[in-house]
Protein backbone atom coordinates (compact mmCIF):
# COMPACT_ATOMS: atom_id res chain seq x y z
CA UNK A 1 0.00 0.00 0.00
CA UNK A 2 1.34 3.38 -0.63
CA UNK A 3 2.33 5.63 2.09
CA UNK A 4 2.33 9.56 2.84
CA UNK A 5 5.01 11.65 3.88
CA UNK A 6 3.34 14.72 5.66
CA UNK A 7 5.57 17.28 6.75
CA UNK A 8 3.96 20.64 8.60
CA UNK A 9 5.89 23.39 6.80
CA UNK A 10 3.89 26.00 8.45
CA UNK A 11 2.76 27.29 12.06
CA UNK A 12 -0.84 26.05 13.44
CA UNK A 13 -0.77 29.90 15.16
CA UNK A 14 -3.95 31.98 13.76
CA UNK A 15 -5.41 28.43 12.54
CA UNK A 16 -9.40 27.19 13.57
CA UNK A 17 -9.53 24.89 16.60
CA UNK A 18 -10.08 21.97 13.86
CA UNK A 19 -7.43 22.21 11.88
CA UNK A 20 -5.19 22.67 14.92
CA UNK A 21 -6.73 19.42 16.12
CA UNK A 22 -6.77 17.63 12.55
CA UNK A 23 -2.58 18.68 12.85
CA UNK A 24 -2.66 17.15 16.04
CA UNK A 25 -4.40 14.04 15.15
CA UNK A 26 -2.03 13.79 12.03
CA UNK A 27 1.02 13.20 14.31
CA UNK A 28 2.77 16.70 13.88
CA UNK A 29 3.49 19.12 16.84
CA UNK A 30 5.85 21.50 15.53
CA UNK A 31 7.28 23.23 12.03
CA UNK A 32 9.21 20.37 9.77
CA UNK A 33 8.13 17.34 11.64
CA UNK A 34 7.14 14.87 9.73
CA UNK A 35 5.00 11.81 10.06
CA UNK A 36 3.66 8.43 7.44
CA UNK A 37 0.46 7.12 7.25
CA UNK A 38 -1.34 4.53 4.45
CA UNK A 39 -2.98 6.61 1.98
CA UNK A 40 -6.70 5.94 2.67
CA UNK A 41 -9.34 8.08 2.08
CA UNK A 42 -9.82 9.41 5.75
CA UNK A 43 -5.72 10.27 5.74
CA UNK A 44 -6.47 12.10 2.22
CA UNK A 45 -9.74 14.14 3.86
CA UNK A 46 -7.65 15.35 6.43
CA UNK A 47 -4.80 16.32 4.34
CA UNK A 48 -7.23 18.33 2.41
CA UNK A 49 -8.49 20.34 5.51
CA UNK A 50 -4.65 21.70 6.36
CA UNK A 51 -3.35 21.43 2.73
CA UNK A 52 -2.19 25.15 3.07
CA UNK A 53 -0.07 23.85 6.38
CA UNK A 54 1.28 21.34 5.42
CA UNK A 55 3.61 19.36 2.57
CA UNK A 56 2.91 16.04 1.11
CA UNK A 57 5.08 13.45 -0.43
CA UNK A 58 3.59 9.75 -2.09
CA UNK A 59 6.36 7.08 -1.23
CA UNK A 60 5.85 3.32 -1.57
Amino acid sequence: MAKLKVTLVKSIIGSSKSQRDTVKSLGLKKINSCSEHDDTPQIRGMVRKIEHLVKVEETE
